[in-house]
C-alpha cells in the first residue's frame, strides 16, 4: 500500500467529525444516519451507537457498511468495510481514540444500551475535485 496516499487519506478523515453511515436491513434495503466518529492510522472508523437504534439491529445480521466522509472542501471520501463490535477487552483502547476527537461522547458511557464498533476498511476512494486534474486516490485493502 501507497503510505504517501494512506497518509493523505488519513489526514482528510482526521479533520472530520460527521460521517454518514449506511448499513443493510433484514430485508436488504439501506439504511443511512449521520453518525461522530474516531479514526485509527489504521483508517479503522470508531463510532457507538444504543442497541435500540436501526444500526445495531441491522449490524447484528450484517457487518457490511458503507460510509460517506467530508465534501466541504470538495474532497469526499468513499469508504466500504466490515463492522465489528467491540468486547470489554478491546473497548478502552478504541474509546480513548473515539473520546480524544468527540469528547462529548464520554456522557454515554454510562448508559447500558451502549455499544461501540471499528469497522475495518475493504476499499476506500479518496476525491479531491477542487484540483485540475482531479486527485482520485483508491486503496483495496
Amino acid at each position: 500500500m501507497n503510505e504517501p496516499d494512506k497518509k493523505t487519506i488519513y489526514d482528510f478523515i482526521h479533520k472530520q467529525k460527521i460521517a454518514v453511515l449506511t448499513t443493510v436491513t433484514l430485508e436488504s434495503l439501506p439504511e443511512a444516519a449521520a453518525i461522530e466518529f474516531g479514526e485509527t492510522v489504521e483508517l479503522e472508523i470508531i463510532f457507538d451507537t444504543l442497541v435500540s437504534y436501526r444500526k445495531y439491529q441491522n449490524l447484528q445480521n450484517n457487518k457490511s457498511v458503507a460510509l460517506v466522509i467530508g465534501w466541504d472542501e470538495d474532497i469526499t471520501i468513499q469508504y466500504e468495510g466490515k463492522a465489528q463490535e467491540l468486547d470489554k477487552d478491546q473497548q478502552t483502547e478504541y474509546q480513548e481514540i473515539y473520546f480524544t476527537k468527540n469528547p462529548e461522547a464520554r456522557r454515554w458511557t454510562k448508559n447500558p444500551g451502549i455499544r461501540y464498533f471499528k469497522v475495518i476498511p475493504t476499499w476506500i476512494r479518496y476525491s479531491d475535485l477542487k484540483i485540475k486534474p482531479w486527485k482520485i486516490i483508491e486503496l483495496k485493502f
